[in-house]
């Protein structure tokens, strides 16, 4: 048998002026959870209107709970744009065009010199490759890594990104200083994949790094320095170059696991 408390206690406790000792309000207050009786007591000690203002609680919430949650409107278009083309891409792919404009700028301005267009061409996409799938530079990379699309699916999306930007840019550069179009873009897709391909074992920014500094060293300055344009880049140099992006390619589908393990070198 449940022992009530008195309905005398249960008016002080009502009462936010009344004083009750500690005891007495832990004892009922465990037994207002148990008891409705004594809870509808306590609504009815209270005054006029705190139980007007309970009322309108109580309407409010059987409303909201008969609505239900209101409809959730998730930002499509934005989260479709993240998985192609973030906006930290945005000042690398600004330098690009703006070094490949340069570059046609002193081809006229020089004739004599080798196809500086020829010579970028395979490290333009670097920069924004490099950067494409980076923790360091994407304030949205803890939130994306977690996702189904996370490694070569979101990097081969922000690449192509990239590449939307460069590729274009090389035709226009192409065109303006009369460079074979296959020898600027079939090397730029090399390298970009090649800096995927190579990514899946060191990190893509790191494969983006060496591969950039390696053709610097060894073809861009000697190329230079003698005038004369590399072997590799010549008539005939093309086939290569589409047989060179179609193995590093299927390379790197290949090795697409490894772009999940790479997350602390990405």
């Amino acid at each position: 048998m449940t022992t009530h408390p008195n309905p005398g206690v249960i008016a002080r406790y009502a009462d936010p002026a009344a004083e009750l000792d500690e005891v007495t309000v832990w004892s009922v207050e465990v037994h207002l959870e148990g008891c409705a009786d004594c809870r509808a007591l306590v609504a009815g000690s209270t005054a006029a209107d705190t139980r007007s203002v309970l009322a309108r609680v109580a309407a409010g919430l059987d409303d909201g709970i008969a609505a239900g949650p209101a409809p959730v409107r998730r930002p499509r278009w934005s989260a479709a744009r993240h998985r192609w083309v973030v906006w930290h891409l945005t000042p690398w792919l600004t330098m690009t065009v703006a070094v490949l404009a340069c570059a046609v700028l002193l081809q006229a301005l020089a004739p004599g010199l080798p196809s500086l267009v020829s010579l970028l061409a395979p490290v333009a996409p670097l920069p924004g490759v490099a950067i494409a799938w980076s923790r360091r530079h994407d304030p949205a990379w803890e939130l994306i890594a977690g996702t189904p699309a996370a490694g070569l699916t979101m990097l081969l999306r922000r690449t192509a990104g990239v590449l939307a930007v460069v590729v274009p840019t090389l035709a226009l550069a192409s065109t303006r200083t009369g460079t074979s179009l296959a020898l600027t873009l079939l090397p730029c897709l090399a390298f970009t994949a090649a800096t995927i391909a190579v990514g899946a074992f060191v990190g893509v920014r790191l494969a983006a790094i060496g591969l950039g500094a390696a053709w610097a060293l060894a073809v861009i300055v000697p190329a230079v320095v003698t005038a004369e344009l590399p072997v590799v880049l010549r008539a005939g140099s093309s086939p290569g170059w589409a047989l060179l992006t179609l193995t590093l390619a299927g390379l790197a589908v290949l090795r697409a696991d490894n772009f999940r393990r790479l997350s602390s070198h990405n």
